[in-house]
């Protein structure tokens, strides 16, 4: 008799119609990092992800998206999942509104995508970037 691992990501809904189960349906990491990445560029007064320019681009040349998540960190327990994301906002906004819009976003954009339950999102504001000279360097 086979046994299998459970893991600590596994996530219920993978049931058929006629109620038997087809198998536990795992989600990496780096899908929530996804949904929180999409979620932050949607918030007004989000400039940017925080960390390091240089090593971003240079994750971005050799296709690695870890070395540029460094700004997400993802906590997966069960079903449920905490998230703390680092971020940069344009100078002059509200910087605890741009932060509670942003936890908004993230919750609802990984609840609806993984089916999970997001316990916390911790916004770390880590630089106050004039959105001006951000343009600029795009």
């Amino acid at each position: 008799m086979k046994t299998t691992k459970k893991r600590k990501s596994a996530v219920q809904g993978a049931v058929s119609a006629e109620g038997n189960e087809l198998g536990l349906i795992h989600i990496h990491e780096n899908v929530i990092a996804a949904a929180v990445r999409r979620a932050a560029g949607r918030v007004d007064g989000v400039i940017r992800l925080a960390g390091s320019p240089l090593v971003n681009n240079i994750a971005e040349l050799i296709g690695n998206k870890t070395l540029g998540d460094r700004s997400i960190d993802v906590e997966i327990d069960g079903e449920t999942v905490s998230i703390d994301v680092k971020v940069n906002i344009a100078y002059g906004a509200h910087v605890p509104t741009v932060a509670s819009s942003l936890q908004s976003a993230i919750v609802g954009e990984v609840e609806k995508i993984t089916g999970m339950t997001v316990t916390g999102v911790d916004v770390l504001v880590q630089e106050l970037d004039d959105p001006e000279t951000q343009e600029e360097d795009e």
